[in-house]
């Protein structure tokens, strides 16, 4: 098989999951969909404490200290949230959400805008933050298999289902960031080779959980955290994890 062919099969994977969902959620009443969203709320909230939990991963502990890998987290979080509140990153993944709403549906309304948004937003966090997709487009982009992503498209088609019975085609629409992220993790591993090593991709994994926290939150409509804004914390934790090591 060709390098991305994991991407491909996980862009099926949540266009059918996305269709099934909306063809479910118009037959489902409001206070049905509204369970579902809480549903899913808790379950991320499940998933980001797991990939949390990455910080007492003992290859991340013998790399820099018992006591580092929380600091890693921590100073991740914050230097990513202040790059991405100054480039304004939740605003402009918003103002994509809502261009593609433009273009893809004939839905109008501010309500129905929000709707496709915030599925847009919710649907391409949580199938681009976590460690299968990191682990499986850099293996996928080795020559290694896309065993990995192949796994997750399987979680993201049920996921998909779920989102578009609530959200609507917006989650549809977050195949372009599949694509995007997925695309690019795929093209490093072809031209860099293993660039990142356990103990990186575990600060990372913990990161990640972070921020999918961020994205149960929302879902459990408790607080609207910017979790586009805190993105970059993703790119500064295995510099992080790095630095760590060297001072160690």
């Amino acid at each position: 098989m060709f390098p991305g062919i994991g991407t491909v099969v996980n862009v099926v994977a949540v266009l059918v999951g996305a269709g099934l969902g909306v063809l479910l959620g118009h037959r489902l009443p409001q206070r049905t969909r509204d369970v579902v969203t809480d549903g899913l709320g808790l379950v991320t909230a499940v998933i980001a404490m797991l990939s949390a939990f990455a910080v007492t991963d003992a290859v991340l502990v013998a790399e820099i200290g018992p006591s580092a890998p929380v600091l890693v987290v921590l100073g991740s979080v914050l230097l990513g949230g202040i790059v991405g509140s100054l480039l304004h990153l939740e605003r402009r993944v918003e103002g994509l959400g809502g261009w593609l709403q433009s273009r893809l549906t004939s839905e109008t309304g501010s309500a129905e805008r929000h709707r496709f948004i915030e599925g847009f937003v919710a649907s391409s966090l949580i199938f681009c933050t976590g460690p299968l997709t990191i682990l499986g487009s850099l293996n996928d982009g080795l020559g290694r298999g896309a065993d990995e992503l192949y796994l997750k498209s399987v979680l993201d088609g049920f996921a998909a289902m779920a989102f578009a019975a609530t959200f609507g085609w917006g989650v549809a629409a977050s195949v372009v960031t599949v694509v995007v992220v997925q695309g690019s993790l795929t093209v490093v591993g072809v031209l860099l080779g293993d660039v990142l090593p356990t103990a990186y991709v575990a600060g990372l994994t913990a990161t990640g959980g972070v921020l999918l926290l961020g994205v149960a939150l929302r879902l459990l409509r408790i607080r609207e955290v910017p979790v586009a804004d805190l993105l970059p914390a993703l790119l500064v934790a295995p510099f992080l994890v790095a630095l760590a090591a060297t001072l160690r």
